[in-house]
């Protein structure tokens, strides 16, 4: 697993047109761009790593930051975790989870969450793994402003 540089973003993108894919979603290349590009020249806002598989670029993990009140400091949201069919299954996806755990207790970040589909199971034993459990107490609501990255 290596950070992300602005010239990595023709990468990410092509994995994220992947991962978006598999969902039956079509990327917005010209608004993920400008997300990516956004998000690593300032890491007040974030950071992008690619998971590498026989030093091969085959995944790629996105953790945005905010300030929550209900730790009185910053929290960190993995909005993206993806790793290419072909190399899943290798452990990949907990490394990198362990390594993102550990740079967020180094960086001083409170809590850690992620948004998981119901019926991905795969994903959420993986997170389970890192020791992540559900918010039982707690919805997810959205009001969108701006049109997503993917169609819909």
């Amino acid at each position: 697993m290596r950070r992300a540089l602005q010239h990595d973003i023709p990468t990410l993108l092509s994995l994220m047109a992947d991962f978006y894919a598999e969902s039956g979603y079509e990327l917005d290349q010209a608004h993920a761009h400008k997300a990516f590009a956004a998000l690593l020249a300032d890491q007040r806002l974030g950071y992008i790593w690619l998971l590498e598989d026989d030093e091969k670029e085959v995944g790629y993990v996105v953790l945005t930051l905010r300030f929550g009140m209900e730790y009185g400091g910053l929290t960190a949201c993995l909005d993206d975790l993806f790793v290419v069919p072909q190399s899943r299954n290798k452990g990949l996806s907990t490394a990198a989870l362990q390594e993102i755990r550990a740079f967020c207790d180094a960086i001083g970040v409170c809590a850690i969450t992620v948004e998981v589909g119901e019926g991905n199971d795969p994903a959420q034993r993986v997170y389970r793994c890192l020791g992540m459990s559900e918010a039982r107490d707690r919805q997810l609501l959205v009001l969108p402003l701006r049109h997503p990255t993917h169609a819909v």
